[in-house]
């Protein structure tokens, strides 16, 4: 699996989510009692932010609606998300934060929330 530098340990303060990025991979990197934790950026409900929310005892809380989701496995542990959120290896080593990042994680990243059939502005039939 390709490890790749993606932030400084500095730039992932305690109680703190920012988004990187391990290529064209967004990472939401959260430290919660001391551990480094990093899950794709997008929530599996309604592809808000991860990066925007919060990092509580019980996992990632996710701002929009409130889901929050287990730092390890990605489950969510509250609705309304019912499906996980990608989980990605992570280590720290001499002040830099490492993620690994392979084609499978990278896509499963990367997969958003199907959009619908019909959005405004589109010709009614």
């Amino acid at each position: 699996m390709d490890c790749q530098k993606i932030a400084r340990s500095g730039q992932a303060p305690e109680g703190v989510v920012r988004r990187f990025f391990a290529g064209e991979v967004e990472v939401a990197v959260s430290r919660s009692d001391g551990e480094v934790h990093a899950t794709s950026n997008h929530c599996s409900h309604l592809d808000c932010l991860l990066s925007s929310g919060k990092v509580t005892d019980a996992g990632l809380l996710c701002s929009c609606h409130g889901s929050v989701f287990d730092y390890t496995s990605g489950e969510p542990l509250c609705p309304p998300a019912t499906r996980p959120i990608t989980v990605f290896p992570v280590r720290e080593e001499e002040g830099h934060i490492w993620v690994g990042v392979d084609d499978e994680l990278a896509e499963a990243a990367m997969r958003r929330r199907a959009v619908g059939a019909h959005r405004l502005g589109d010709a009614a039939g």
